[in-house]
């Protein structure tokens, strides 16, 4: 590996530092996380652009004539279309593949030109969605939104773990995920107003809209200086000395930059990260990661949210009831998204995790038995007070995972891992995400098909058994410092400490990789 040319002291235990709450931190923070708001807006507007008839009868006439023919207007079959399932589902395909590129440019480029890349491939993504006149530029569209949101995950959550003070990094860290939440509700509410329009400029205005979000992110990323750690990694001193000072509001950060340059240095001792993931202390972090992606993929939060409006159609809701009821989960995903703000460093991940996910079993259970006995293939009796209380259930179970798999889902990857393999433990964390939100999306519509109301059975079994899972091998990290995570809880564990005495190799579903 490339050596920044400089010799770091021994990383001293318990080192105090004094690190500030500044403002400067705060507005970086801020700047940055919009980039969960494109990513959110995204998947707020798929489902909402992808029932509008105007845009189905350009792009996806097969689909169009199956939800208007009477004999094909099977409550639970109405938009299965392959065609429109790649046009949802492309995005997370692309951004599992460039999460790897992400990586290196993240490594050797910085964080500011990683997240100035993400910002650019959006906008450009953008363009190009809106002012589609094929399948094929709406497609390329996607595959470089795809891109960004690869790029933007990538490098968010490193740059705001690295400037925080740590008293404040969990909150910090969550707020890019409530900027997704956030951004859903954007979304929501344009579907809702565009809806209305006459012709083409209901579906364009809506996908050109990101392009708001998009140049925040981007500007954001050009105004935010680069993180003292990225300066430091590769060889720039004083400039990461200089931001150190800015961001801390100190000058006492001689404690912080000796510890840096230490970490910096033992870092550059791995030569290629994603191999060492496949070793010894790495082994039980990698499985956590792993398992909290996939885990999160198959609560089937995802697939709800981008296929609202027409889950709320097969429901028997009207177009405009539709619209309004996505609104409603919506605001409650965002206010639900503050809970684990404050109670993330009180209650610890594992109870949000196992609470959250007691709530959802619950309410996907019920949904499942509702739709069995009131909607059938061809019928529909729901009536109105039944119809509000799966609006109702809805709400509950989008609430429970706002603030327990969503946010936990993000937080607990990045602070497991051991410096040196980081970068690499959250490029294989957002590729396992995006690998299963890819299938996940993919499928949902063929799934609700074939599967009908039992889809919400096969999600809240999986529910079950992630919230077994979390029970008996997550361990909690509330509180514990990310240096001394190897000693206090994975050697620890009842079970994980049996591996970390040696070397466990584990496989990675296809998502690890030699360095890039």
């Amino acid at each position: 590996m490339h050596s920044a040319g400089f010799a770091a002291p021994p990383l001293q235990d318990a080192i105090e530092l004094e690190a500030k709450i500044t403002p400067v931190v705060i507005i970086y923070s801020i700047m940055v996380a919009s980039g969960g708001l494109v990513f959110g807006y995204d998947v707020g507007i798929s489902g909402g652009v992808i029932s509008m008839q105007i845009f189905l009868e350009e792009f996806f006439p097969v689909g169009e004539e199956r939800s208007q023919e009477a004999e094909m207007n099977n409550n639970y079959c109405r938009y299965v279309d392959q065609g429109m399932q790649i046009f949802t589902s492309s995005l997370f395909l692309t951004a599992l593949i460039s999460t790897f590129y992400a990586s290196n440019t993240t490594r050797h480029r910085g964080r500011k030109t990683t997240m100035l890349i993400a910002g650019l491939l959006f906008l450009v993504g953008i363009i190009l969605s809106a002012s589609a006149r094929s399948l094929p530029m709406l497609i390329v569209g996607r595959i470089f939104l795809g891109s960004g949101v690869g790029f933007a995950n990538q490098a968010v959550p490193l740059f705001i773990s690295e400037i925080a003070p740590s008293r404040i990094r969990g909150a910090l860290n969550i707020l890019f995920q409530f900027d997704m939440t956030l951004g859903i509700l954007f979304g929501d509410l344009t579907i809702f107003t565009t809806s209305k329009m006459e012709g083409e400029w209901g579906w364009r205005i809506t996908l050109g809209l990101a392009g708001v979000p998009a140049l925040l992110f981007t500007l954001g990323a050009i105004l935010v200086d680069e993180t003292p750690n990225s300066l430091i990694e590769r060889g720039h001193l004083e400039e990461g000395k200089s931001v150190l000072r800015k961001i801390r509001g100190t000058d006492n950060i001689e404690p912080e930059y000796m510890a840096i340059l230490s970490a910096s240095s033992i870092s550059q001792k791995v030569e290629y990260p994603f191999e060492e993931l496949l070793t010894g202390q790495n082994g039980a972090p990698l499985v956590i990661a792993i398992m909290i992606q996939v885990f999160q993929q198959f609560t089937g939060m995802n697939a709800i949210l981008l296929y609202t409006p027409l889950l709320f159609k097969t429901l028997g809701y009207g177009s405009a009831a539709s619209l309004y009821s996505a609104i409603v989960t919506g605001v409650v995903n965002v206010v639900s998204a503050l809970v684990p703000i404050y109670f993330v460093d009180q209650s610890g991940r594992r109870k949000l995790l196992l609470v959250g996910g007691v709530q959802m079993f619950v309410c996907q259970t019920i949904i499942a038995i509702i739709l069995g006995l009131k909607v059938r293939d061809n019928s529909n009796t729901l009536s109105q007070g039944m119809a509000f209380t799966m609006v109702l259930l809805l709400c509950l179970f989008v609430s429970s995972f706002a603030w327990s798999w969503g946010p936990m889902g993000w937080l607990v990857p990045s602070e497991i891992f051991p410096l040196e393999t980081r970068s690499a433990g959250l490029s294989v964390t957002v590729c396992v995400n995006m690998m299963f939100t890819f299938l996940i999306s993919q499928s949902f519509p063929s799934m609700l098909c074939e599967m009908k109301f039992g889809i919400f059975l096969f999600f809240s079994g999986w529910v079950l058994v992630m919230s077994l899972f979390v029970y008996y091998l997550l361990p909690e990290t509330k509180g514990v410092p990310i240096e001394e995570m190897n000693e206090r809880v994975w050697k620890q564990h009842w079970f994980w400490s049996k591996f970390m005495e040696g070397e466990m190799e584990v496989y990675s579903a296809g998502c690890t990789h030699s360095e890039i």
